[in-house]
């Protein structure tokens, strides 16, 4: 699966920023995660523009979940992050990106697909509720 550190850290914020009902600062977050201050804020950009988070700016600013913890899937987190899918390999979300440019001879694509497809519908499935509630 070609996920990122990205990806983790967003997690890790995510679930960080979820216990919490004020706003939580990027410098907070950064030293309660272990993450660099840049690395992190790239992040929860995209997390914001993503509609996954809500930024407020201020001295009481930061962060907070944009929509309850039940309407966030892991595959939401995911495509905001890496900005497309997490794939199996790397011909499984483009069947241009074949290495070998033979991808409708190939005799394993078919089974990357369908793998691909139940990673897809897995992670779409599985809600920050439902890892919070373990």
């Amino acid at each position: 699966m070609l996920l990122t550190k990205a990806s983790e850290y967003a997690l890790l914020s995510i679930f960080c920023i979820s216990g919490r009902t004020e706003p939580i600062d990027v410098d907070t977050l950064s030293s309660t995660v272990g993450i660099s201050k840049s690395f992190l804020a790239k992040i929860l950009q995209k997390l914001t523009k993503n509609g996954i988070l809500k930024s407020y700016k201020g001295v009481r600013g930061g962060f907070v979940l944009a929509r309850p913890i039940a309407q966030i899937s892991v595959l939401d987190i995911i495509k905001a992050v890496e900005e497309n899918a997490a794939a199996v390999f790397e011909c499984t979300t483009d069947s241009k990106c074949c290495p070998s440019e033979r991808i409708h001879a190939c005799m394993i694509w078919p089974t990357f697909i369908k793998l691909q497809g139940k990673i897809d519908t897995f992670l779409a499935n599985m809600t920050l509720e439902e890892i919070l509630s373990k």
